[in-house]
């Protein structure tokens, strides 16, 4: 049994829709889009869910920001993720809308007074993060000393070369300083929990155990009560050229490395994004021209392929060509491709190479896949550009 669930305007489409390609060759050949198309699968968000959950043993939080999609919210709800990591107000919002129930973590180190202040007593907001000693100033203030706030300190790690992006760079307490952070707000918090980030798309297991031993390290010169450790995200995606161990060794590194560090009494988190949707997602993209190797497309870096960007870490991502050329496209005769976004801004290039079909031509469509995460939530108008449609497409 395969449905399909209608967004932003599309029509409900029949089970022959998903005859291959997962739906994709269907959809291109019934709505021809114009448009960039992402497109999700509910049931590969379940099983990520599924096998995060099986294989931590403390609570699996959802980190909003990966891809704030109302249908991606939903579906990680029902699949058992009852926690989520917020970093803004409209983050915040957006939760209790889509899952009332459930729990929120603010977890941006910096926050408005306002937002502070709405999320608590608005939103049922109880946890929040700081690195400073004015950031938990401002939440004592804003929640006018509130008796029942769990705060987490968010604790700086030394540079994780094998991440994508380092998370320490911009957020974090030095951990002298996480020590004084420590002893002030267990003074104020009801819980009181420390946490890392060991990097985005981190392909070292190995990072998140040095990141338990700092974290042990600061707890044991602090000298106070701490009741829970967060052991943050930055679990990888299979993307192309990316070699990845299962997540069920970064699962056994940590739990390895809580328990040497007998810190196994401790509430244990982790807030996972791109492990858990990059995998449910593609994008269609449209070519609008060819000049030799270069595609120029409907979508580029700063719509839904942003991670192309070196500066991002440029990631590879898998790539199909479909046509609805009469005579095909020869799939055997690969070769390599440059693309170009849509926008007036030599900036929106990637470099690629991108093995497609030699034939490929205006009109023709490409799949790009593993952009569950980030694609969505990064997007922009800039130059007009932002224009694009969600479809969810549900099969067993």
């Amino acid at each position: 049994m395969t449905d399909v669930t209608e967004t932003l305007g599309f029509p409900l489409i029949s089970e022959q829709f998903l005859a291959r390609d997962g739906g994709v060759f269907d959809a291109i050949e019934r709505l021809r889009p114009s448009d960039p198309l992402h497109i999700i699968y509910p049931a590969i968000l379940r099983a990520r869910a599924e096998e995060l959950l099986k294989l931590f043993s403390g609570t699996v939080m959802y980190a909003v920001k990966c891809n704030p999609d109302k249908h991606v919210l939903r579906t990680l709800y029902r699949a058992g993720i009852r926690t989520f990591d917020a970093a803004s107000i409209d983050e915040v919002r957006l939760v209790r809308k889509i899952a009332p129930r459930a729990r929120i973590h603010f977890m941006h180190t910096v926050k408005s007074r306002e937002a502070i202040r709405e999320a608590y007593f608005k939103h049922g907001v109880r946890v929040f993060v700081l690195d400073t000693l004015d950031e938990l100033h401002k939440i004592l203030a804003e929640t006018d000393l509130a008796p029942d706030l769990e705060l987490f300190v968010r604790l700086a790690l030394p540079k994780n070369a094998a991440a994508a992006v380092d998370f320490s760079a911009k957020f974090g307490a030095l951990p002298h300083d996480a020590v004084v952070l420590l002893r002030e707000a267990r003074l104020v918090a009801s819980r009181l929990g420390l946490m890392f980030h060991a990097g985005t798309q981190s392909r070292d297991a190995a990072a998140f155990a040095r990141g338990v031993r700092v974290a042990a390290d600061v707890i044991r010169l602090s000298g106070v009560t701490v009741d829970a450790l967060d052991v943050g995200g930055g679990f990888p995606a299979p993307y192309p050229g990316t070699p990845v161990v299962p997540l069920a060794n970064y699962m056994d590194v940590i739990k390895s490395a809580i328990d040497a560090e007998g810190l196994s009494h401790l509430e244990l988190f982790c807030e996972p994004g791109r492990a858990l949707v990059a995998e449910a997602g593609t994008l269609v993209v449209r070519v609008e021209l060819r000049r030799g190797n270069l595609l120029y497309l409907n979508d580029g870096v700063y719509g839904g392929l942003i991670e192309m960007l070196p500066h991002q870490g440029a990631f590879q991502y898998p790539v199909r060509a479909h046509t609805l050329q009469p005579e095909g496209l020869d799939n055997t005769a690969l070769a390599p491709f440059r693309f170009g976004g849509p926008t007036c801004d030599s900036t929106d290039m990637m470099a690629g190479p991108f093995y497609l079909p030699d034939g490929i031509a205006e009109g023709d469509w490409i799949e790009i896949g593993l952009t569950g995460a980030y694609s969505v939530a990064c997007r922009t108008n800039f130059n007009g550009f932002g224009r694009h449609k969600t479809l969810m497409i549900e099969s067993e």
